[in-house]
């Protein structure tokens, strides 16, 4: 299979080549949540959409440098608006379109702390959420307009003497996105990413993968998620190939469309969390994979959450007979600080499991080798290779001090790179928190190295210290997710300070749909003893909670933290207004912002269209 590669130092560039070149190829297929026919767009026709939108964005103002927020769905809309604002000169701030109705207020909250912190100076959304995003307009000096995408392209096809895009093109050292974290330890941060760093990114996985002309990207991925948007779309722009692409919440529906694309469309190069290969599992059924054929998937990527060793085998073994090779799952580690990625297997053999003996590792943080056949011990905690540094970057491990550890030690892990951001916009405190004096910067992880590959044990701020040990919580999760009628994915565990100790408590709070106080009860003893028995360690609670309890990100994954706190201050399950409620109080607390912020929008040059 030949390499593949491309010219150019900024997405401007790649795309204006891409379209100049090979105008009618096609690049986009879209697959609508509703199974009808498929939408495409070549590369021309993605260029002229942006233009669009470019010229639209001059006509309301926007400047070179300035801002704009994306609250779009997956979406043709969505790829042109994005390449529409790069075009601008102006810096795209992916936001994820609101899901849940009964959320909104804390949507409404956590959104507008991020277009505060970016200074979004424009809103491109859909008609279905303008209503929403209007409430956010007062709340946010910067926000000027608020458009929808399709209404902002029509503008700009009429404004032909609308200032052109080379009035912005942007250069390499320029900021071509800002990528708000998940906020699974914490608050949300914008993290900055330049034109150079994608760039290196994406030629560092193209690298790695050995990409060729031949290779199609399958992708239900949200495009507001840094794999979903870099490691999916703009890899594909990058090296010209094809993408097909379709929502989260068809995946989610109906997890057999992942695999009915991949199929259909000889798809080769496909990422996930670890969760959906494990909805999969449980939720496709043989005769769903009639005709099935999975031959063609060579990089079947597993990160963005912890992987588990079982998830690995079950689905090797289950989609072996449909075409699917074991090597082709390939265990990965990245973060947004880097761009997404950071360390990838190699392109030949299987994933690497590694049992280790669980006193140690818990008490010393060394990781021995388990003894026994295959390491197989049911006292072993197994993790799973996520290979080494991509080309052009550099990981080491560190102890609490600052000193490199040695291999088969947990350590925390740091790296330095092209792609590693110059911080987080308009945050220097944060900024300074995971840079070191000699220029490496903390990705917050913890992991050890065994002949040079990396494996990832957990987050420095979830690890929970009991009895002297160093228990990481995805175990005990794993563990307890595994009794029946719990949620699979819904569990969190955490610790909190134990005046009787002088450690932490172990908790784990469990959804489940069960509501009998008898069932109920088993159920928690159930978790127990299955927890005590795996890790040695008995929780000190256990709380059972009803489905959509525990919080998680935008992206899916466990905000141990919130619920930690929600845990502390009684509050674990909040009661919820309903969703008319929360919409009358956004409502009336915008119209007081905005009384109080009318005289400085005074000041502004008018724009009777800025609700448009």
């Amino acid at each position: 299979m030949a390499a593949h590669s491309f010219d150019g130092t900024t997405l401007v560039e790649i795309l204006r080549s891409r379209a100049d070149t090979r105008p009618e190829v096609g690049h986009l297929v879209l697959l609508p949540d509703d199974g009808g026919p498929a939408e495409a767009a070549s590369f021309g026709d993605l260029l002229e959409g942006a233009e669009a939108v470019a010229r639209g964005l001059r006509a309301r103002g926007v400047e070179p440098g300035q801002t704009v927020a994306l609250m779009l769905p997956t979406s043709r809309d969505f790829f042109s608006s994005f390449a529409g604002i790069l075009l601008a000169g102006a810096v795209p701030v992916p936001i994820y379109p609101p899901v849940r109705i009964d959320q909104i207020e804390e949507y409404a909250d956590r959104q507008t702390g991020i277009l505060r912190n970016a200074q979004a100076v424009a809103l491109v959304t859909v008609r279905q959420a303008r209503a929403l995003a209007s409430l956010l307009l007062p709340k946010v000096p910067s926000l000027e307009t608020i458009v929808r995408a399709d209404r902002l392209a029509e503008e700009g096809r009429r404004a032909t003497n609308a200032p052109g895009a080379a009035a912005g093109a942007p250069t390499a050292d320029n900021l071509a996105l800002i990528q708000y974290t998940s906020g699974s330890t914490g608050d949300p941060k914008g993290v900055s990413l330049t034109h150079a760093n994608l760039i290196a990114n994406i030629r560092s996985i193209g690298e790695v993968v050995e990409v060729s002309e031949e290779d199609v990207v399958v992708s239900w991925l949200p495009l507001y998620h840094d794999m979903g948007l870099i490691g999916c779309w703009l890899f594909a722009l990058c090296y010209g190939l094809p993408i097909v692409a379709f929502s989260p919440l068809a995946f989610l529906r109906r997890p057999k469309r992942w695999l009915r694309a991949l199929s259909d469309y000889h798809g080769t190069l496909s990422p996930a969390p670890n969760f959906a290969y494990e909805l999969c599992l449980r939720r496709i059924r043989d005769r769903d994979l009639e005709d099935i054929d999975l031959s063609s998937w060579r990089w079947a990527l597993n990160g963005a959450e912890p992987i588990k060793p079982r998830t690995i085998d079950r689905f090797s073994e289950r989609f072996r007979p449909y075409g699917f090779r074991p090597e082709a799952l390939k265990p990965v580690y990245g973060l947004a600080e880097n761009a997404v990625a950071l360390t990838f297997p190699t392109a030949d053999g299987a994933p690497r499991i590694d049992r280790v003996e669980r006193e140690p590792f818990q008490r010393q943080r060394r990781a021995v080798p388990a003894e026994g056949e295959n390491g197989a011990s049911p006292e072993a905690l197994a993790f799973v290779s996520v290979g080494r540094p991509i080309p052009g970057n550099e990981i080491r491990l560190v102890d609490d001090g600052g000193e490199s550890v040695p291999e088969r030690v947990e350590g925390q892990i740091e790296f330095r790179g092209p792609s590693a951001t110059p911080g987080y916009f308009r945050n220097p405190e944060a900024t300074a928190e995971i840079r070191t004096a000699d220029g490496w910067t903390r990705t917050g992880d913890r992991g050890y190295l065994a002949d040079g590959d990396l494996f990832i044990s957990g987050r420095s701020k979830d690890m929970i210290i009991k009895a002297g040990r160093n228990i990481h919580p995805a175990e005990v999760e794993a563990v307890a997710e595994d009794v029946e009628d719990i949620r699979r994915g819904c569990v969190a565990a955490f610790g909190v300070p134990s005046s009787r100790t002088g450690s932490e408590d172990l908790v784990v709070v469990a959804e489940t749909r069960k509501k009998d106080p008898e069932i109920r009860q088993r159920l928690a003893s159930e978790v127990r003893r299955r927890v005590s028995s795996a890790i040695k360690v008995a929780p000190d609670a256990v709380e059972l909670v009803p489905p959509r309890t525990v919080p998680k990100t935008p992206s899916g994954k466990l905000r141990r933290t919130e619920c930690r706190d929600r845990f502390l201050n009684g509050a674990l399950t909040p009661r919820r207004r309903p969703a008319w409620v929360q919409i009358t109080r956004l409502g009336g607390a915008a119209l007081g912002t905005y009384l109080l912020t009318r005289l400085w929008r005074s000041r502004a040059v008018p724009r009777a269209d800025r609700h448009a």
